[in-house]
Formats: C-alpha cells, sequence, structure tokens
C-alpha cells in the first residue's frame, strides 16, 4: 500500500491541463478563462451623465444663473449639436453628454421655465458626469483565476465580446459495475440495490465543471466488463465503482490489465478507500474506486475532485483548515482515516459516532472530514485536528 500522498502526487501526474475552446458568452459561466480577455472599447464608450437634469457649458454655476435649452439628449439619441455660453441640454441619466458639456444641473436644482431654467438657491456641488473609459479603457484586460460568475460575464459583454475562449471541459465516464445494482426507479429483486454511487459522484464532478457520462452498468463477468470499457470513447478520465479489491469477483483490475491498462499503484493506506487504484489506458487516466458508497465518494472528494481542477487549470491543492473537537476520540489505526463530522461555530468540530464506509445518510448529514494521521495517539477534547471542509 502507498500513502495518501503518494497517490494523490500519482493521480494528479495522469492528468494535465486541457486545452481550450470558444464558446458563446451564454454559455460560459462556470467555465475558466484560457486567458485574458481585451476590451474591444471603452467603458462606458463616451461620457454620459449620471442623472436626469441638464447639461451645461459651464463649470461655474451659481444659483440664479440662467440658461436656455436648446435640445435632448436621451439614452441611445444623443444631442447633435455643440453648446456653449449659456445654453443647456435637457438630458437623461445615461444619454450621451453633448459636445462642449462641462457639468450636469440635476433636475431639482433648477426651476424650469419655458425654453429656459433658473438655478435654485439649494444647487448642489457634483458635475454628475461618467467620463469615457471611466470604467475600463479600450485595451484594458480582465483574467480571472476562478470559475466565470456572473458579474465576469456581465463584464466580458461590456467589453465587446460575443464569445470567449475557455478551458474545454474534462469528458468523465463512470462505470458502476456489480451484478447487485439496479438503477434508481427499478424494482429490486432479492439481493439486489440501487446503484446510488455514480449518481452522486456525476454531481460532484457536474459541480466542478466536468462533462460526465454515466455507463451502462456493467456485470461481474470479464465479458460485460470488456464490453463497458469499449464504450469510454475519448473520455480524458474514467471512474469504475465496484470490484477494485482481490475478491474472487472483483474483475475490474485484470479487465482493465487486459485492456492494456498501466497500473500507476492498488490499494492506499486509508479508511474508507482502501481498494483504491488507478492506471493509464492509453490517453484516459483510469481510477477505480471501492463500492461502498462513503469509500467512493469520499475518495473522490480527496483524489478525483484535485484531478479534475488540474485540467481545468485550477489549483489542485485540497483546502484544510485547523479545529478544535468537541469530544475526545480514541487511537487511530495504521491507515489515514477521514471521519465524517459537522462544523460547530468558528472553530470546533463533532465528529459522527457511525463512521461505517456504508452509511451514506451520515456522510449526507455532514459537511466536513476529520483527518486522523496512521497511528495518531488518542485526541482529548478541545485538542485541534486538521479538517476538510464540504461542499454541499
Amino acid at each position: 500500500m502507498i500513502s495518501v500522498a503518494e497517490a494523490q502526487a500519482l493521480l494528479l501526474s495522469l492528468v494535465k491541463p486541457l486545452d481550450g475552446e470558444t464558446v458563446p458568452l451564454r454559455q460560459a459561466v462556470g467555465r475558466m478563462l484560457m486567458g485574458a480577455v481585451t476590451a474591444l472599447d471603452p467603458i462606458p464608450p463616451f461620457s454620459a451623465s449620471a442623472m436626469d437634469g441638464y447639461a451645461v457649458a459651464r463649470v461655474d454655476v451659481a444659483p440664479g444663473d440662467r440658461f436656455t435649452v436648446v435640445g435632448e439628449s436621451a439614452a441611445g439619441h444623443p444631442y447633435a449639436g455643440t453648446i456653449s455660453g449659456d445654453q443647456a441640454v435637457r438630458i437623461f441619466t445615461g444619454a450621451t453628454l453633448p459636445n462642449g458639456g462641462q457639468r450636469i444641473i440635476i433636475q431639482e436644482d433648477v426651476v424650469r421655465q419655458r425654453d429656459g431654467l433658473v438655478i435654485r438657491p439649494e444647487l448642489g456641488d457634483g458635475l454628475h458626469i461618467r467620463p469615457a473609459a471611466g470604467d475600463m479603457a479600450m485595451g484594458d484586460r480582465h483574467v480571472s483565476n476562478d470559475p466565470l460568475g456572473p458579474r465576469d460575464i456581465a463584464l466580458i459583454a461590456a467589453m465587446g465580446h460575443g464569445q470567449v475562449a475557455v478551458r474545454r471541459k474534462p469528458r468523465v465516464a463512470i462505470l458502476m459495475t456489480g451484478d447487485e445494482l439496479r438503477p434508481p426507479g427499478e424494482p429490486l429483486a432479492p439481493g439486489q440495490i440501487r446503484a446510488s454511487n455514480g449518481y452522486g459522484i456525476a454531481a460532484e464532478l457536474e459541480l466542478a465543471g466536468a462533462d460526465v457520462r454515466l455507463l451502462p452498468i456493467a456485470q461481474d463477468t470479464a465479458e460485460s466488463l470488456s464490453a463497458a470499457l469499449g464504450l469510454i470513447g475519448d473520455a480524458d478520465l474514467l471512474i469504475t465503482i465496484g470490484g477494485a479489491s482481490v475478491g474472487d469477483h472483483d474483475l475490474v483490475a485484470p479487465a482493465l490489465t487486459q485492456a492494456g491498462m498501466d497500473m500507476a499503484f492498488h490499494k492506499v493506506a486509508m479508511r474508507p478507500g482502501k481498494p483504491l487504484m488507478a492506471g493509464k489506458l492509453g490517453n484516459t487516466a483510469v481510477v477505480g474506486l471501492p463500492g461502498n458508497p462513503v469509500s467512493a465518494m469520499v475518495c473522490t472528494t480527496i483524489f478525483i475532485l484535485p484531478m479534475v481542477r488540474k485540467m481545468l487549470g485550477q489549483c489542485s491543492d485540497i483546502p484544510l483548515e485547523t479545529r478544535r473537537l468537541v469530544a475526545p476520540l480514541p487511537p487511530n489505526g495504521p491507515r489515514q482515516h477521514y471521519m465524517r463530522a459537522m462544523l460547530i461555530g468558528d472553530d470546533r468540530v463533532e465528529v459522527a459516532e457511525r463512521q461505517d464506509s456504508s452509511l451514506l445518510s451520515v456522510l449526507t448529514q455532514s459537511d466536513a472530514l476529520v483527518i486522523r494521521p496512521p497511528s495518531d495517539g488518542a485526541c482529548v477534547l478541545d485538542q485541534e485536528v486538521s479538517v476538510m471542509p464540504l461542499t454541499r
């Protein structure tokens, strides 16, 4: 068996950042930019009014001053002329500042008199002009090291781009194996169980930005496994679930070896998840997960999510924090233990009482994993432990 750290390093070595593709901006949310996006125009492209009011041709305006209104500037319909002297143009928020305009007098500070206006005594100080390129100049760049969110999309649209170059989504194929498995929604015969792991893992990887396919469930025969492996197509990553151990019915490793997989490792000194295996099948990275529900989900968080993030060009480090235990823990065994737990307040953590790897409900109720190093001694109340927060 190898250590968790060795397994993480070997798994990351099986993948690399993917190439890019250009997609319509409406399809870019949640995607990773391939590089900087450059503004095609200034933002805003012209000086504009920040308020409803009147554009005048001088800054030094005083109460009692009179102006003649010579036109109007509305959004999308700028005033075509140039103002000077005591001329004013009725203007609305977002409209183009007319040529010669130096200041906006807000409408609350004037008294309108037919074709003219008089400045009230309550005149304010602001110019109320949004200058051209006040947000971004033409050629300014936007860079994001995180998945594109709504604010990024709005900015890129304002920069003039209807499409954008993003990192290609990792193509992931998930193969659940086992004679006992039936898809959700189908009735169960004696000895059968629901195939749940693939659905949860697919959801987790899709939230991370992958394009995931669930392959048909393979039976515990060499022929069925061989046929299923023929369906992986151009997947960047193949995840098998179940059959990764060394029992009489654990045929996944032999089937992958027969198909030509170059094995990187088999078995990790951890719990849950000891039977984990990995390798490379042609251009496809392969990870074989154990069939126990918690083992499969925990291994996905610890090993597969970092692989997906690396393919997307993201940081593959797993965020950890330190918290204090609300109850003592007994000594740990020889394998690194990832214990389901609940975060409490800002600095405490409570380890779940039941840790059996078949108890998916306990994992669903948890929002963290407490990490116990191999052969760790007993932990006392308030002892600090390393914690991996889980996303919902």
